[in-house]
């Protein structure tokens, strides 16, 4: 009954939403004399802000035509790569001959449609070959095409695997985080050749008994069986999945607008504001983000409780317990070539701080330097895979991460220079610095007593000396040599100058020194 409500409720407030549209634009139109007054601005803006809230809004496009590679803007083309009954993935093909990383994008099904990761796909796009699944509402899916659950989900993340090859790293936004890494786990059991190089987890439910938020603490103080008798409704006649069992997706949204009811409603009130003063530019982005967010979908019964019941109220994976398909275990603690990636954000008010980190814990044959793990400071949820502050501090460090595990281009530079920063926090003397590449460079060219004695040891093979070029000649050189070693440094940090003032007799003495080796050679 609650589906078929909603659905009179769209209906009834179809024509309020037409004559409130309609009387917004006699109230702006140039012709009324009463155009310009505050009152009339006033309640064109009501009408507005109120046809804005009632509409509804149908899955949105991706709509991403470019993007810029090298200073240069490159065409992207959307296409579909494979369908399936409850879902397609999408590739993003720029107009380029990059051989960049393949990146698969598993999007939340979770009530929000793919287009929710629109900002995130526009990020990665310059440095990657970006996929996406793009799920499908469960209304438009007939019954007879059959059921999906989290088994079936694994299934299509497998799958998609298999058909993008090997070599394409993975990133999981929020609920994915469990089934991806189940399915990663099965993968590496199998010594699947087309188990990813990476996954970056992105507020992701892997453990939710740490820093429980509000829908954890839902999940867990209720019973699988009230969640079917509440929220599970059918799909009413005219829509191409009628009769099947769903979870609603206005349901979903509604739940999310509760969490931060406060919030929405200050954004409502700036929309009128705008809305009065005439700010368009305001106007729009509002519009814009509130069409995005109020575009949902519903999920299959049966995977919203199988999700309810494995990721939320026992923490399946997590303890080490999860099944697939029911007769096989999901075991992480297989998982040795696939590095881990975990983000969260600090007011994540979904996936609370340590719950997706939670992941390097379950994947015990990981080496260490295969777990990377980065908290930003001052986003929620939403902020994690979206907004400025993901583009400017999140993807960069994901997209670092990603080359630093490409087999094919390990020697790319990093978009994150670590090591500049910590020498710009810790800068060393201006002196000590000079003379340490003084006496790497200058030691080769005048070698030691005990070097000269030894030629062999400097036509040694050159894998012997990539391994530690200076280790043992620097420091013979200084002990041998302190007050040679420092006029060098001298003459290499600042060579223009000390040419004038060097003694024709140090030359000479500098210049028989050098040849001294050539003639025993």
């Amino acid at each position: 009954m609650l589906y078929q409500f909603n659905e009179m409720q769209k209906l009834a407030l179809s024509p309020v939403r037409m004559a409130a549209q309609i009387y917004s634009q006699v109230l702006r139109n140039p012709f009324n004399p009463i155009s310009d007054t505050p009152q009339a601005q006033t309640l064109a803006a009501s009408f507005d802000l109120f046809s804005e809230t009632t509409q509804y809004h149908g899955k949105p496009a991706f709509g991403i035509t470019s993007t810029n590679i090298d200073m240069r803007t490159i065409a992207v083309t959307e296409e579909i790569l494979h369908r399936k009954s409850f879902c397609q993935l999408k590739h993003f093909k720029r107009d380029t001959k990059r051989n960049d990383p393949k990146l698969l994008i598993v999007a939340p099904m979770s009530g929000h449609f793919a287009t929710l990761l629109r900002g995130t796909v526009e990020t990665m796009l310059p440095n990657h070959d970006v996929y996406i699944t793009d799920w499908r509402d469960a209304a438009n899916v007939p019954v007879y095409e059959g059921r999906f659950d989290l088994d079936d989900y694994i299934d299509y993340v497998i799958e998609y695997l298999e058909i993008l090859g090997p070599e394409t790293h993975v990133m999981a936004v929020c609920q994915p985080g469990v089934p991806v890494l189940a399915a990663i786990a099965l993968m590496s059991e199998d010594n699947n050749p087309n188990t990813p190089p990476s996954v970056t987890l992105m507020g992701s439910p892997i453990d939710t008994r740490r820093h429980p938020t509000e829908p954890c603490k839902l999940a867990m103080n209720h019973s699988i069986e009230w969640f079917e008798h509440t929220v599970i409704n059918h799909v009413p006649i005219g829509y191409p999945g009628a009769f099947r069992r769903v979870y609603p997706g206005f349901l979903q949204l509604s739940g999310f607008v509760s969490m931060n009811f406060g919030r929405h409603m200050e954004a409502h009130v700036k929309q009128f504001d705008h809305l009065v003063e005439g700010d368009g530019d305001s106007a729009d982005k509002h519009r814009a983000f509130y069409a995005e967010y109020n575009a949902v979908m519903d999920l299959t019964a049966e995977f919203y409780l199988q999700t309810i019941e494995t990721v939320f109220q026992k923490q399946s994976l997590a303890k080490g317990e999860m099944m697939y398909r029911g007769e096989r275990p999901v075991r992480t603690d297989l998982i040795k070539k696939t590095a881990i990636m975990t983000v969260e954000g600090e007011l994540d008010d979904i996936s609370g701080i340590g719950q997706t980190v939670a992941a390097h814990d379950i994947c015990t044959a990981l080496p260490e330097a295969m777990k990377t793990h980065y908290e930003q400071k001052g986003v929620g949820h939403y902020g994690v895979f979206n907004g400025s502050k993901f583009r400017s501090e999140i993807a960069p460090r994901i997209s670092d991460f990603i080359l630093n595990h490409e087999p094919r281009n390990r020697a790319r530079l990093s978009l994150v220079p670590k090591e500049t920063k910590e020498v710009s926090e810790k800068p060393a003397p201006a002196k000590a610095a000079t003379s340490a590449k003084a006496a790497v460079k200058e030691a080769p060219k005048k070698p030691t007593a005990k070097a000269a004695a030894k030629p062999a040891a400097k036509k040694a093979p050159v894998r012997t000396a990539a391994k530690k070029p200076a280790v043992t000649k620097a420091p013979a050189a200084r002990k041998t040599t302190p007050k040679t070693t420092a006029k060098k440094t001298a003459t290499v940090s600042s060579a223009a100058p000390l040419k004038a003032q060097k003694s024709p007799t140090k030359a000479k003495t500098t210049a028989k020194a050098r040849r001294k080796p050539t003639k025993k050679a």
